[in-house]
């Protein structure tokens, strides 16, 4: 931590992220050694992710945001509520306006503003499309923890966010790169697709981590925000892609994988933080 600590806030958010998008790329790297993931551990992977996500959402972000807004004489469940409410309601327009197809979809079931690009692109933005919030978080976290408040926001509790997502990252990159080969990519061209699709966090990282510094009676407004475009992501792509039956796959391993990736995303928050 006291190397860490040694960082700027906007370099610790890159080093951070850039954490992150490894462990996506190591992920995607299963691509070289399988060919394909059975649907049950599919949904273990997604429902891991999911449990993470969720865990994070409050330990990492609500909860030391509710504290920050009470510190600046906010009124707290209201910068709660609006910036929760923001981060659903970004996603939910980049969801309808970005053009993007989500994984074992026909092309005339691609979303958002009609487009003739490739599948291979749209379905790499499908992919993109979740990595922003959690690279957002990643960031904001980290400039909260540089505000110096009595919140529970602290440069650890930033780390373990970052260990959380990244560790929910690896079995997401390949879950992203391995039915890349199954659509008729190379095993080459799938890598390059999964770990291109966790290069957005560092950005949303960098971007997060700055202008929380630069304005900081937002952070508050920040953490909600990044805990409210996770939980969308969760309710609108990991939950209902992971409840997919397909080929006799069992949705209950979803369900551990969910309450696994929660309990270890907790452990860490209050074992780091």
């Amino acid at each position: 931590m006291d190397w860490v600590g040694q960082w700027t806030p906007v370099q610790q958010a890159l080093l951070g992220t850039l954490f992150t998008w490894a462990l996506t790329a190591l992920g995607a790297a299963m691509v070289f050694f399988f060919k394909s993931i059975n649907k049950t551990v599919l949904n273990g992977m997604l429902g891991f992710a999911a449990g993470v996500m969720i865990a994070a959402s409050f330990w990492s972000l609500l909860a030391p945001g509710i504290a920050m807004a009470e510190e600046l004489d906010q009124t707290a469940w209201l910068t709660a509520a609006v910036g929760f409410v923001a981060g659903g309601a970004f996603l939910f327009l980049v969801d309808k306006l970005l053009p993007h197809l989500h994984m074992g979809l026909a092309r005339n079931q691609a979303e958002g503003i009609k487009t003739h690009w490739q599948r291979s692109v749209l379905l790499v933005l499908a992919i993109t499309l979740h990595n922003i919030p959690e690279g957002l978080a990643v960031g904001v976290a980290f400039g909260a923890a540089a505000a110096g408040s009595a919140s529970g926001a602290t440069v650890a509790s930033a780390v373990a966010l970052a260990i959380g997502i990244g560790l929910q990252n690896f079995p997401e990159g390949a879950a992203v790169s391995v039915p890349l080969r199954r659509e008729g990519f190379t095993r080459r061209k799938a890598f390059l697709f999964g770990q291109a699709s966790g290069i957005v966090e560092p950005v949303a990282g960098v971007l997060g981590a700055f202008a929380v510094l630069t304005v900081r009676p937002i952070l508050p407004y920040a953490l909600a925000f990044a805990a409210g475009a996770m939980i969308y992501v969760v309710v609108e792509e990991l939950i209902p892609e992971a409840q997919r039956e397909e080929g006799g796959s069992k949705t209950d391993v979803a369900t551990i994988g969910a309450m696994l990736g929660f309990t270890v995303m907790m452990v860490l928050d209050v074992a780091l933080g």
